[in-house]
Parts: structure tokens; C-alpha cells; sequence
């Protein structure tokens, strides 16, 4: 496997920008630093539900997180997770609640991490992907893998402990690869999953099967979705995809066939463009591109040489 290195720096893939935040990890299991860190006047939370955190405008158009002093917050013991410290020394937590607070000035309003991701700041951003990832992994595991048991929460929220067998269970993270596949006429291979609208194509992904590398989940996903064979494999970049607990790693691949046979389960349409025949197809419609905040859409820009209309983009 190579790594590509020269087209990545100039527009930096959504949720993968420093935040300026240290996550501290060591004080997770200090009770008495986080008891103080909660209750210093400077220290601030937000809440998260169901996926989603409630953010603002401000008014000079920027959008942010709506956080508030920990002194401030909704009553919560068990479900409040630290996310770490910034570089004044400000805490950060997440409060985990079955809704979302209302606002008084009613001009906050719930998002998703797909639609916030692209308008908060590297900071905000950072924050909710972590909180939402722990939120996810919090919700589907509560009970002992091992034995059964309902576990509890330890490590301001990033363990979860059987008080039966003594077992610790730790937030998991899938790997799945997602690929820009193109051939020797540098033509891309985009496909239409099953579940899509008509005219959306993206690149083609799957996650990594156990025992499995990283290059051999990119050959055997394509051989299996769209019947093409892959031979050299670069790697481009990763991105957390907490949607709900994934971690995506970016490749260009390149074909050695260009016979396409679709799977029928995962892909019901899949499509070799060359460059002007995918401008055409997006400037008429025929194609609705990947836009958001998925990686998929910087892959595609790779090889396509500037940014995707967002025209119809998801």
C-alpha cells in the first residue's frame, strides 16, 4: 500500500482538522479532579440526544454549539462524559438526556453531526463527534458481552464495567474502507446503492471483515459489490463516522478489469465516468453528487480536480 500525500492539505476533510482540544485521558479515572473540573466556574457542557446537540447563531453569522456553564446544566450523574481541556485550561463535558433542552430565546435548533458537522467550528466539531460517538456506543452497549449483566459506566464515560464478572468493555470503533476506484482511461467507478434515489452515485465502501487487512477489504469489497478486480491500492486519508461507530479509511484504487457486474443486495447501479461525462451529468442532473461532510466527496474530488457542485448533494 502507498500514501496519498500531494492534494489533501489545501481542503481539509470534515471532522479530521485539530480542534485545539486535549481529551486528557489520564484524569478519566481521577474522580476528585473530575468532580472539581465539573464544578469550576469556567468549565462548560452541552447536551446530546439521540444523536443530536442544539446549535446557534451568533451574530456574526458563525454557528455554534449551544453550551452552557456545568452549574447551569440539567441534573445528570451517570451519563455526563468529559471530552477533555482546551488550551486555557476550560473544561468540556456531554450530557447525555433522553430530549434536548428548550431555549427561551427559541432561536437555538436541534442537528444531526452530517448537517452541524459543516458549519461549526473545528473546536464545536471535534466535541460533538466525540460526544456523539459515546452516546451511540452508551446506548447499544449496556449489558455485559461476557455474562449478561447490566454494566455501568466508568471513565467519565469511556468504560463501561460489569460488576458481575468484572469485565470492562471499552467504546468500539469499526473500520470500513471507502474507495475512489479508477481504471487505465483514469475513467471513476461510482455506484447507486439499493436504498438511494435515483441519480445518486457515490464511491463504493464496506467495512473490514476480521483477519482481514485493510487492502484486501478494498479488492474483496469491489470484487463483491460491483464484480471489479483491483490491483494497486493507495491510501488517502481516515475520518471518524460516528453514524454509528465507524472509522473510515479513504483509498484511491486501481482497476485491472472494467467488466461491471452489480451484487444486487448492496449496489443496484454502478457506472464508469470519465471527467467530462461526470460534469455533464451533474451540470444536467442525471448525477446528484456525495457532498456533506462524508469523505466520499473529497475522494471523488481527487481525481475529479475541483470541488462538486452542491446542487442536490446529500
Amino acid at each position: 500500500m502507498t500514501t496519498w500525500t500531494d492534494h489533501t492539505a489545501d481542503r481539509p476533510i470534515s471532522l479530521t482538522a485539530p480542534s485545539g482540544i486535549d481529551r486528557a485521558a489520564h484524569h478519566r479515572l481521577d474522580e476528585a479532579w473530575l468532580a472539581a473540573a465539573w464544578s469550576h466556574p469556567s468549565t462548560r457542557c452541552f447536551v446530546v440526544s439521540g444523536g443530536q446537540v442544539l446549535i446557534d447563531e451568533t451574530p456574526d453569522g458563525a454557528t455554534e454549539l449551544v453550551m452552557t456553564p456545568s452549574f447551569e446544566a440539567p441534573l445528570t450523574e451517570a451519563h455526563r462524559y468529559f471530552l477533555g481541556t482546551d488550551e486555557e485550561g476550560t473544561s468540556f463535558f456531554a450530557l447525555q438526556k433522553d430530549s434536548l433542552p428548550g431555549r427561551m430565546d427559541q432561536s437555538a435548533r436541534p442537528a444531526g453531526l452530517r448537517e452541524a458537522g459543516l458549519l461549526l467550528s473545528d473546536r464545536d466539531a471535534g466535541l460533538m463527534a466525540h460526544a456523539v460517538a459515546l452516546e451511540n456506543w452508551q446506548r447499544l452497549h449496556r449489558f455485559c458481552s461476557r455474562c449478561g449483566e447490566r454494566t455501568v459506566i466508568a471513565a467519565a464515560g469511556h468504560i463501561r464495567r460489569c460488576p458481575a464478572c468484572g469485565a470492562e468493555h471499552y467504546p468500539r470503533t469499526d473500520p470500513a474502507v471507502i474507495m475512489a476506484v479508477t481504471d487505465g482511461e483514469d475513467r471513476i467507478l461510482l455506484g447507486r446503492q439499493v436504498h438511494w434515489p435515483e441519480g445518486r452515485f457515490s464511491t463504493l465502501a464496506g467495512f473490514v471483515e476480521p483477519g482481514e487487512s485493510i487492502e484486501q477489504s478494498v479488492r474483496r469489497e469491489v470484487q463483491e459489490e460491483v464484480g471489479v478486480t483491483v490491483g494497486p491500492v493507495e491510501y488517502v486519508a481516515s475520518q471518524p463516522w460516528p453514524f454509528p461507530s465507524s472509522l473510515m479509511l479513504g483509498f484511491m484504487a486501481h482497476a485491472t478489469s472494467t467488466a461491471i457486474n452489480v451484487d444486487g443486495d448492496e449496489i443496484h447501479e454502478a457506472r464508469w465516468f470519465s471527467r467530462d461525462e461526470l460534469g455533464a451529468a451533474f451540470e444536467s442532473g442525471e448525477v446528484l453528487p456525495p457532498y456533506g461532510i462524508s469523505i466520499a466527496a473529497r475522494l471523488i474530488e481527487l481525481w475529479y480536480g475541483k470541488p462538486l457542485p452542491t446542487r442536490g448533494a446529500f
